[in-house]
């Protein structure tokens, strides 16, 4: 497996049955497998003021103990190279590490990786089946937080992961069912296009969007997402990269016609001497905020304007290996003038965390983070989280 922090994490989150991204590898007849995963729990404090706390006339507080970001992972992808075919598959189990009732041992569980590809080098390939999601997923590998908390230890514990900087910077790429065809890497150039599993959008209140959404499949039709990307070597490195989400969905309202949600991002990574900085900037209409589809229509059934964006800077300590950063970033999501139900909803949060790899697998994290939640007058909270605890890679 890489050692390097930014590579654990992409090969975390975007399992590959390459020898790059090897884990424990075991020759099996035909098959080479690759068992791999993440481990990791961080202890959580979380001071709420304003409209986000818990009770009424002084401010509130929660503790907690719970995984990160990135959700506990064990996955066993295997490849092989058949009839001039790379034909790879990975499944992936996703266990929590948070329990809150005593006699309960269980936490909540996802399966978000179950997927087959096929292709070969000079034409690129194809991919079937539930994996994180093409929009906006070039955002969250390159969002720092990916390594620990950022918001949503105190409203989240118990689930399987916290929020980090989805919401705050970025929509969710989420794990999707898909067919993709990724193309082949022309000197650092990579284009891919896929069909998604279509969503219904969220019906939940204003205040509600700062939280993930529940979606049920109906009468929507089959998103389109694709991306494309350039990345480069040197003394001074780097990626640019651009994504699409597009999809009609049938909008529930009453009388409501089909309506078309579309979402574009555009986004940098640019690495020198130690020091990296990212910068993102994405807009939709009618996508909602946090999750895709959440908040995107009115009562009217009309199409909400949002934008996300985020900037970050890193340094990392020659000969120690630490990793220290501060980013800041802002999801915002527009009010219409035709509906008087409707209020511009604000969510934003700095970050301050550092990242040092204890080992070529373990990592120790410490961040903290300030979120701030508003809906134009109404609403106005704070939550404010330090989160201290450690992540493996194998």
């Amino acid at each position: 497996m890489k050692t390097t922090i930014k590579l654990a994490v992409a090969s975390a989150l975007v399992a590959a049955a390459t020898s790059a991204n090897a884990g424990i590898v075991i020759p099996a007849g035909d098959w080479t497998l690759d068992i791999g995963g993440v481990v990791n729990a961080y202890y959580t404090h979380t001071n709420f003021s304003g409209d986000m706390m818990n009770g009424a006339g002084t401010d509130d507080s929660q503790a907690n103990i719970t995984t990160g970001l990135l959700p506990n992972v064990l996955s066993v992808s295997g490849k092989t190279r058949q009839n001039d075919l790379d034909v790879t598959f990975t499944i992936a189990i996703n266990p929590g590490a948070s329990t809150q009732g005593s006699g309960i041992q269980s936490a909540q569980q996802e399966n978000r990786q179950a997927f087959l590809t096929f292709g070969d080098k000079s034409w690129g390939s194809i991919k079937l089946g539930k994996d994180l999601g093409i929009y906006a997923s070039d955002a969250i590998l390159n969002d720092m937080t990916l390594l620990g908390v950022g918001s949503g230890a105190g409203a989240l514990a118990g689930n399987t992961t916290t929020l980090g900087r989805i919401g705050t910077g970025f929509m969710y790429a989420d794990w999707k069912s898909q067919i993709a065809y990724s193309s082949p890497n022309w000197n650092g150039f990579q284009f891919t296009v896929g069909l998604t599993q279509a969503w219904d959008p969220a019906a939940v209140g204003v205040n509600a969007v700062a939280q993930r959404g529940t979606f049920r499949r109906g009468d929507s039709q089959t998103a389109y997402e694709g991306k494309a990307s350039y990345d480069w070597t040197g003394d001074v490195a780097g990626k640019v990269w651009t994504s699409f989400f597009t999809q009609e969905v049938e909008v529930p309202a009453a009388g409501a016609n089909s309506e078309r949600a579309t979402a574009w991002d555009i986004g940098a990574n640019v690495n020198a001497a130690g020091f990296g900085l990212t910068g993102y900037y994405g807009q939709g209409k009618g996508t909602g905020t946090t999750v895709l589809l959440n908040g995107g229509f009115d009562a009217a059934g009309k199409r909400r304007d949002s934008k996300d964006w985020y900037v970050q800077g890193t340094y990392t300590i020659p000969g120690v290996g630490t990793k220290l950063g501060v980013s800041y970033g802002e999801s915002e999501l527009e009010y219409n003038r035709a509906d008087a139900a409707t209020r511009d909803f604000e969510n934003s949060m700095w970050t301050v965390g550092a990242y040092h790899p204890l080992t070529k697998h373990l990592n120790l994290v410490a961040e903290y983070s300030s979120q701030k939640v508003e809906d134009d007058g109404s609403f106005d909270g704070k939550a404010k989280t330090v989160s201290l605890g450690a992540i493996l890679f194998f």
